[in-house]
């Protein structure tokens, strides 16, 4: 393992934090370090060139994000190689959180290239500071899959997680999410709902899971805009000995059919016995 001491000596790659929103918010360390580089990589050259506008700095931008090949992999590490300085940007706050730049962190490192963190905002941190629910143990998970069936399946597996839940989400997929989650932990479960942190139109609203839902769908204007969504911690492990697969068979009948058609069907399908079906499948949606 490489171990370094951190310095804004170079050359070595530096992950740098940008502002999520407010340009305010970013550090005067973050801006010296743009400037002094030799090349900044940045997932969105033209999101990126107005914030380095906007700071007055020059330093020359090539893109690099997830998509990125191998050959502009190899083409950032060589300038590393060679004695240049790198800054690694996304669009928006700090870089491999939920973000592009693993690959090249990797390698960097594999191969004794120093790595220096360059700290500052985060969707992530921010969100959790201020959403008032318990921040000392909790688990980020990112964004969930696109598609309903994959991502019922993993809100299922953490539907009796007690720490602290955090999720990013899209505008187009927002209420969805907000559904799936209501079918796997419950309609009561209390979840807070952080829209365009430090933007104009920053939101912080908390509320049940129904609740929620009820405010979304009754405003479009909450519905757009980049979501954080903490939803609190199970009280306590439901311990109804269903596996994952048969959870997310019933949440998926629960969708389509009345709750006692969707326990009997999930019952044939899976083997299980229907009552106890049906018991979960209230559990399921927030009733007991």
């Amino acid at each position: 393992m490489n171990t370094f001491v951190s310095s804004d000596s170079y050359p070595c790659l530096y992950i740098v934090a940008t502002p999520i929103g407010n340009l305010g918010d970013i550090s005067a360390r973050a801006v010296a370090v743009l400037k002094s580089v030799d090349l900044v990589a940045a997932e969105d050259t033209r999101h990126s060139g107005r914030l380095m506008q906007h700071f007055g700095i020059s330093t020359r931008l090539t893109s690099y994000h997830d998509f990125s090949g191998d050959s502009r992999l190899e083409s950032l590490l060589e300038k590393l190689r060679q004695g240049q300085s790198v800054a690694l940007i996304s669009d928006a706050g700090t870089p491999l959180i939920s973000d592009p730049g693993y690959r090249l962190v990797v390698r960097a490192r594999e191969e004794g290239i120093k790595v220096v963190p360059i700290p500052g905002p985060s969707a992530l941190t921010t969100a959790l500071s201020v959403c008032g629910l318990p921040s000392d143990r909790f688990i980020y998970e990112g964004f969930l899959p696109a598609r309903q069936g994959p991502r019922l399946a993993r809100l299922n597996e953490l539907a009796t997680e007690d720490r602290t839940l955090i999720f990013y989400e899209s505008p187009h997929r927002i209420v969805a999410c907000l559904q799936d989650m209501q079918l796997a932990f419950g309609a009561e479960r209390y979840t807070v709902i952080c829209r365009e942190l430090t933007k104009t139109f920053e939101t912080i609203h908390g509320d049940t899971l129904a609740g929620l839902l009820a405010w979304m769908t009754a405003d479009d204007q909450q519905q757009r805009g980049e979501f954080v969504v903490l939803v609190k911690g199970a009280e306590a492990v439901i311990d109804d000995g269903l596996d994952a697969e048969s959870r997310r068979i019933l949440a998926v009948l629960m969708e389509e059919l009345p709750l006692k058609q969707a326990a009997a069907l999930a019952a044939k399908i899976t083997n299980g016995k229907k009552n106890e079906l049906y018991q979960v499948a209230l559990q399921m949606r927030g009733d007991e």
